[in-house]
């Protein structure tokens, strides 16, 4: 009898902590410290009180609150993944697709019934934190049944005294769980107006009435090449343990560039996205509209807004993409108006991947260079993804001589150099250092393509399509990114002079910051008569 007893009490005590840690612990991983349990919740008592209510009554109560509680447990678990990845809390609209997009992968995966496997886990998890809590409910509100005329006298009191705390602005008198559900409810009310307004505008085409012969006249004959490298993020020049690498690297490319006869010019770009989903990135800057969630994203790609890709089109220019990590299907493509797009399959690859990298960048660019700029060619604007700094960034390329290139098949001598991913990634100051020798990889690999092959007809704009994952930054608040312009002809560089971005390709701290939305309407008016 006495082990039943002290059982039960284990069990009314482990669900009671179970509560306190539901109503307490943070929506973020590294929020979570000894002093954020340190706090005193109105929601505590609240909830305990409400424990204390008899009849149907108290059962309606304690539903009701096992649901909000089951509820806020499901976002602060799908927040603390956001943050880890994204830098921001969840959000059902703007990551509404992160669930099917799940499942399709899934299902490629694992075929249709591991897919389905899948969600019925999924449900039952999610059922069952529900049960969960209504089970620690019933648990807490027998332990206070125990003497539940004493209890609630205590918690009334407390209730007084968390009310004299609040008004003498005693902080650690908090209410976390409401304000967590709160933003929650707030933010998705206003992606829906966001939604609703974004639908206003994304039609438009404030470039109908531009005559073609004048539009971006004065790059008539230029391949211009908009090249985004994968997590090339601002973190690069402000967080030590990069910059003392980066920031003398990027010297030595102006150095360089220089010393061939080629100017460039620095600044910075404010991405709309952080630590992945980079098309949000080439959305906002193809589009010049802010695309900051999937859901504007597939709005854009079904409306009638021109991108930069079909304006340049409409000037003369012959449009590519080059994808190299683009193994499937991509029908958003269609959208962006290209001639052509280059998947990984198109670009004639032999040698073996690295990892999840399909190619090095330098194979990349040498692909399309000798796919899209023999003499003569019809001028081309291409997009081109550079990848080789994406995670897991190991193994990592080696730069060859531009004329051994070949079919890449060199390559295969280098993909099982280092240490693999399982190895690297038990130290996160590891991942840190590969991190930044694949940023040294591509913008090395980028210059000597630019001292290599630019001739006067080239002009490159390079940048960032958003920062690394926070597990690399330290969580920067910040979601800028780097971007260059280079180019052999100073007329080029005359004509953006208005811009002030910084001379060479390191950027001074205080270069202009631009939203990424508004790079393509600056760069039109620059270049069109």
């Amino acid at each position: 009898m006495l082990s039943t007893n002290l059982l039960s009490r284990g069990k009314k005590l482990a669900a009671l902590v179970f509560l306190l840690l539901t109503l307490l612990i943070p929506n973020r991983i590294s929020a979570i410290t000894p002093n954020s349990f340190a706090n005193f919740p109105l929601e505590v008592l609240l909830v305990a009180l409400s424990l204390l209510i008899p009849s149907q009554t108290g059962i309606a109560f304690r539903s009701l609150i096992a649901f909000l509680l089951g509820l806020g447990i499901i976002f602060k678990i799908a927040d603390m993944a956001t943050y880890q990845f994204f830098d921001r809390p969840f959000n059902p609209v703007l990551d509404g697709n992160f669930l099917p997009n799940g499942i399709n992968f899934l299902e490629g995966l694992t075929g249709q019934m591991g897919a389905y496997l899948a969600i019925s886990l999924l449900v039952a998890l999610l059922i069952g934190i529900f049960v969960l809590v209504y089970i620690a409910l019933e648990q807490v509100r027998a332990l206070l049944q125990l003497s539940a005329k004493t209890n609630g006298l205590g918690l009334l009191a407390g209730l007084v005294i968390w009310t004299v705390c609040a008004v003498a602005g005693w902080q650690k008198a908090s209410t976390p769980f409401y304000q967590l559900l709160s933003m929650h409810v707030t933010n998705t009310l206003n992606s829906y107006a966001d939604l609703n307004s974004f639908n206003g505008i994304v039609d438009s085409d404030p470039y109908a009435e531009v005559p073609d012969n004048t539009l971006l006249a004065k790059l008539k004959g230029k391949d211009v090449l908009v090249v985004f490298i994968e997590s090339y993020g601002r973190t690069v020049l402000d967080k030590a343990d990069f910059s003392e690498y980066i920031r003398p690297l990027l010297e030595k490319s102006s150095e360089t560039l220089a010393s061939a006869g080629l100017f460039a010019r620095s600044a910075y770009l404010t991405s709309p996205t952080y630590g992945g989903i980079s098309w949000l990135a080439h959305g906002t800057l193809l589009s010049g509209l802010w695309i900051n969630s999937q859901t504007r994203y597939d709005r854009l790609v079904m409306s009638e807004r021109p991108s930069l890709n079909r304006l340049f089109k409409r000037a003369g220019w012959r449009t590519v993409a080059v994808q190299p990590a683009h193994t499937m299907d991509w029908p958003q493509g269609q959208y962006f108006g290209y001639d052509k797009i280059y998947a990984a399959p198109d670009l004639g690859y032999q040698g073996q991947p690295f990892n999840w990298i399909t190619m090095p960048d330098q194979y990349t660019l040498s692909a399309f260079q000798s796919r899209e700029r023999p003499e003569p060619h019809t001028p081309v604007m291409a997009e081109i993804a550079l990848i080789s700094s994406h995670a897991p960034w190991t193994p990592l390329p080696m730069p060859v001589d531009w004329q051994q290139v070949g079919d890449g098949a060199l390559f295969n001598s280098q993909n099982r150099v280092g240490d693999t991913p399982e190895v690297v990634w038990q130290n996160t100051e590891r991942i840190r250092e590969q991190y930044r020798k694949s940023i040294e990889y591509t913008l090395s690999t980028l210059v000597s393509y630019a001292t290599h092959y630019a001739d006067e007809k080239l002009v490159i704009l390079v940048l960032g399509d958003h920062q690394p994952a926070p597990f690399v930054t330290g969580e920067s608040e910040s979601h800028d990114v780097l971007v260059h312009l280079i180019s052999r002809d100073s007329k080029i560089m005359e004509a953006v002079r208005d811009w002030q971005w910084t001379d060479g390709m390191l950027p001074a701290d205080n270069a202009p910051v631009w939203a990424m939305d508004k790079v393509r309407d600056r760069f039109i008016s620059t270049f069109s008569k």
